[in-house]
């Protein structure tokens, strides 16, 4: 999948007072999905810092992304992702869950999703262990990693090598950068 076009749109209108911006994204990727199936592992940060509004925020955009690929694999939102392409739920703090496998049904992905509490450490190196985990290494399907993380690892080895492994066994993996309590740590999502 490579990214055909993308635009950021900044609305300086609704800077709230802790002086973060709302910002729009758009990207246009090929081949579609509907034509490639994809496995997609949603690894999402649970970490004590990710309490409140960043948690909240970060299922909003999992739902979304979740609603998004059901609609993109077969042209409706039916509650089933189609075309032969699936997504698993990842959810990591100082301990990683496998909260589903590759699964089709929306509904039990956004339950997955929306059972999360925040509390813990932060530990990417295990995360993207475990999300590496549930790919079939014998499927045909395209593997994307989407990690949302404030970025701060805080327990476990470094995540980069581990990371890297993943990339070198053909898992595209990109990360969602969420302002934490601790802020944002760009660098550590760049790497």
């Amino acid at each position: 999948m490579g990214i055909t076009n993308s635009n950021k749109q900044i609305d300086m209108l609704q800077i709230s007072c802790d002086g973060t911006l709302k910002v729009t994204l758009a990207l246009s990727a090929s081949p579609d999905i509907a034509s490639n199936p994809t496995d997609i592992v949603l690894i999402l940060d649970r970490s004590g810092s990710m309490a409140g509004s960043p948690l909240a925020n970060m299922k909003s955009g999992a739902d979304t992304f979740i609603d998004i690929i059901d609609e993109a694999t077969d042209g409706t939102l039916d509650g089933t992702i189609g075309s032969g392409s699936r997504i698993g739920i990842v959810s990591f703090a100082d301990d990683t869950i496998a909260d589903t496998q590759l699964i089709t049904s929306v509904m039990d992905l956004k339950a997955a999703v929306n059972s999360l509490t925040a509390g813990g450490s932060t530990n990417h190196a295990d995360a993207f262990a475990t999300a590496a985990g549930l790919f079939d290494p014998a499927s045909s399907n395209a593997k994307v990693m989407v990690m949302f993380t404030d970025g701060r690892t805080t327990s476990g080895i470094p995540p980069a090598p581990v990371a890297a492994a993943a990339r070198a066994s053909g898992i595209i993996i990109y990360c969602i950068g969420l302002i934490g309590a601790d802020g944002i740590d760009v660098a550590v999502l760049n790497d």
